[in-house]
């Protein structure tokens, strides 16, 4: 079985990049999928496909309503999601996303440092595992999929 696990959350720095690495580097029978990390893109994409728009909300509402397709159906189709929450700016995105995999049902195991335990405690409330660094994360998968423990 390849197991699919959706990355979500912040998108500033490469801490998709170091677990799609830490994976690959253990053999895991992984895939990948994301939202679209391209900042500019995601805000613009409604106005870019679908035409200007002179008020900031409807240029918003129109991405958010696109990025919401690819957001709902990686969600749905994921086996596991990881959520990352950074340090430089309120993802309220990535707590949506984090709600949203709750109530799928699907596993979720939330990144973030410890400076967030408390804003966050509902949400790691919610979560299987809280890690605190991106290769955790890449610990976990090995474990639920290999039973295997890392090494010291």
């Amino acid at each position: 079985m390849t197991w699919t696990i959706y990355l979500s959350g912040e998108i500033h720095t490469d801490w998709r990049e170091q677990i799609e690495s830490g994976a690959k580097a253990k053999g895991l029978p992984v895939s990948f999928s994301a939202p679209v990390t391209d900042h500019a893109a995601s805000d613009d994409c409604g106005v870019a496909i679908l035409g200007a728009e002179p008020n900031k909300f409807w240029h918003d509402h129109k991405g958010a309503k696109l990025n919401a397709i690819r957001t709902r159906t990686l969600l749905e189709k994921a086996d596991v999601v990881v959520v990352r929450f950074g340090e430089k700016y309120k993802q309220w995105n990535a707590a949506f996303d984090a709600g949203m995999a709750a109530a799928l049902g699907k596993p979720l195991i939330v990144l973030h440092g410890p400076d967030h335990a408390h804003a966050l405690k509902e949400v790691d409330g919610a979560a299987l595992a809280v890690a605190e660094h991106p290769e955790q994360v890449v610990q976990m998968l090995d474990y639920v999929i290999n039973g295997t423990l890392p090494t010291a």
